[in-house]
């Protein structure tokens, strides 16, 4: 049975397509689309199956004022990551296309990154011809099986009538309900194909639209909304523990809002930074494994905990028992299943967090109560147990870099991470006054993220201080993409924090396996990143092995007006602290010796916990 493609919902005044009618190829109904959406920038790697699209890219350009730009990475990892980067940044939907066996391949990562994450992408794949598939062709892949486990929704699209309206369904899933990736898998005849180009129209998925149509209806009924202020009232120490879905819902300016009228402080997850203005007295910063010690002692003293846009994910929960072991729990999330999944909760609301908490607010507009004596103690927490390092050795800091960049960023740069030590320093010591500024991978802990990200950031920002803040670990694992920074003048500050080797693999290693380093020293590789980046062109590469260097060549650094790279060689043995061990509670939280505690706690040895030991 031949499914034709549902119209898109047009006003009666709505004119036309001006290409309504037109006999085109798949391949210039893909470009022409993604034109139609508002498309700026393609980051993708060529090859044979999905020339005929880069072609029309290269046509379109050819004829029309406003091109479309391509940015052409190492890798086609590089080019998922560079969609990610754009997309959180702007909130827009990063796009990325690339050939088909490995060039799809090499996407997976990014994919299932943007989907743990909850980013909107959409990754265009090419593929063998038809015929040719399931013949073990030339560069062919199982993409629809491979992409099917890790994206929101993946299509194979063989019929070349579909095109146009596969696309633009692609845009509508991606950043509809709770954001993701949306993988397409376009055959190279398809591509080459010609249809009539109807210019409207998406695909019939009946039942995702009724469930989009149900959540955009949904509201928080006068009883739900009684009950939460009963729960709010009944408190004295609320908490508000904010989610990545407050940054993904633009849902920043009525998280903030919500805050302070009702005098509520707020923790906020990995992916949740930037959501509340972290120079706010409201602000405690980040909770979790390695948040600051007066946030997870704030969530061991809260009466009530108030989860908005947040999952309860591992790396916060903990002990999931004992997490917010004094509170009542309220839960507001876009995802239903989210709701209950790992934490009982005494009062829930589907919706997405700007919808939610503005009805909240509007349904509290007679609340009275304030909670004065607690916030007096959440600042008094931070004042007796804040962040801190070794300031007496006479090697550098991590801390000390970040702590001195954020003197002269003051919040308001976009800064992207690799995954590791320096991503948790940066998440503690570096202030962000807007939402959608500190970019990392949360859930897949991608090492290799940061680089390419920043690329996409700058692009979708091009006005915009952006700065990858990477270790040597990581940075490694994208190091190509330095050369994408020179090709296209990309004007993004990368700034290596080189402890010579896996620092957070190493820290566990010290601590729970007595200090057997298996395959983290990187002592012994041979790479002169400075000499590197200067072969790629770098006009500013630098390297700092002094304390008293740092500050004058950071503002250097971040002064320059095209990329820049400074690479500081930082203390091999430094710890990130706070720190929460793997199956344990905030009770079991580890200060190190620089950070005050309530109570001395001695990490355990060998092993790690008899259980959840995983890194």
């Amino acid at each position: 049975m031949t499914v034709k493609p549902a119209p898109a919902p047009k006003r009666e005044s709505s004119p036309p397509h001006p290409l309504a009618g037109t006999r085109m190829t798949g391949a210039d109904q893909i470009v022409q689309v993604l034109a139609d959406e508002g498309v700026d920038t393609i980051f993708g790697y060529s090859g044979g199956a999905i020339l005929p699209t880069y072609d029309a890219i290269f046509r379109y350009n050819s004829s029309h004022d406003k091109e479309i730009r391509l940015v052409v990475p190492a890798t086609e990892q590089g080019a998922g990551f560079m969609a990610a980067g754009y997309s959180r940044s702007s909130g827009r939907v990063g796009v990325t296309i690339v050939t088909s066996g490995p060039g799809a391949t090499n996407t997976v990562t990014p994919v299932r990154d943007c989907q743990a994450d909850s980013i909107p992408m959409v990754l265009i794949c090419g593929q063998v011809p038809r015929a040719a598939m399931g013949t073990d062709a030339f560069q062919e892949a199982p993409v629809f099986n491979i992409m099917a486990a890790c994206a929101k929704h993946v299509f194979l699209l063989t019929d070349e009538t579909k095109v146009e309206a596969t696309i633009r369904t692609a845009f509508e899933i991606a950043r509809s309900g709770r954001p993701g990736p949306v993988v397409i898998d376009v055959p190279k005849d398809v591509q080459n194909a010609e249809s009539i180009f109807g210019g409207s129209g998406l695909l019939p998925l009946h039942g995702y639209a009724q469930r989009l149509e149900e959540l955009r209806r949904r509201t928080i009924p006068a009883a739900d909304a009684e009950a939460f202020f009963r729960l709010l009232g009944d408190a004295e120490r609320p908490l508000i523990y904010a989610g990545g879905g407050v940054i993904n819902g633009d849902a920043s300016a009525e998280l903030r809002a919500f805050a302070e009228r009702f005098g509520i402080p707020v923790v906020t997850t990995l992916l949740g930074i930037g959501a509340m203005d972290t120079t706010s007295e409201l602000s405690l910063h980040m909770l979790g494994m390695h948040g600051t010690a007066y946030a997870n002692f704030a969530v061991e003293d809260c009466d009530f905990l108030f989860a908005v846009g947040s999952r309860f994910d591992d790396r916060v929960a903990g002990k999931v028992k004992e997490f917010a072991p004094q509170a009542k729990i309220a839960h507001l999330d876009i995802d239903a299943s989210e709701i209950g999944k790992v934490k009982n909760v005494d009062w829930a609301a589907v919706s997405d967090a700007k919808r939610g908490l503005a009805l909240l607010q509007k349904a509290g507009k007679d609340f009275k109560k304030t909670f004065g004596a607690w916030r007096k103690h959440v600042v008094e927490l931070k004042r007796r147990h804040p962040l801190d390092y070794n300031r007496q050795s006479p090697n550098i800091q991590s801390e000390y870099v970040l702590q001195t960049l954020n003197q002269i960023t003051r919040g308001n740069a976009i800064v992207t991470t690799g995954v590791g030590q320096h991503q948790m320093w940066a998440a503690q010591y570096l202030d962000f006054v807007r939402a959608r500024s500190f970019l990392t991978s949360g859930s897949m802990g991608t090492m290799g993220f940061g680089l390419p990200a920043a690329i996409g950031a700058q692009l979708a920002n091009p006005g915009a201080l952006v700065i990858d803040v990477d270790g040597d670990g990581s940075i490694r694992m994208n190091y190509g993409e330095l050369e994408t920074l020179t090709t296209y003048d990309i004007p993004v500050k990368v700034l290596l924090l080189n402890n010579l080797g896996d620092g957070m693999v190493r820290q566990w290693q010290d601590l729970f396996f007595t200090s057997r380093y298996a395959g983290t020293d990187k002592t012994l590789h041979k790479k002169d990143f400075i000499k590197a980046v200067e072969a790629d062109g770098f006009g500013f590469a630098k390297r700092v092995t002094e304390i008293a260097q740092v500050k004058p060549t950071l503002e250097a650094f971040v002064g320059f007006p095209g990329p820049a790279f400074l690479e500081v060689m930082v203390d091999q043995n430094a710890h990130v602290y706070p720190m929460i061990g793997p199956g344990m509670g905030y009770k079991d939280m580890i200060t190190g010796k620089f950070i005050k505690g309530r109570d001395a706690k001695t990490p355990e040895r060998e092993g790690g916990p008899s259980e959840g030991g995983y890194f």
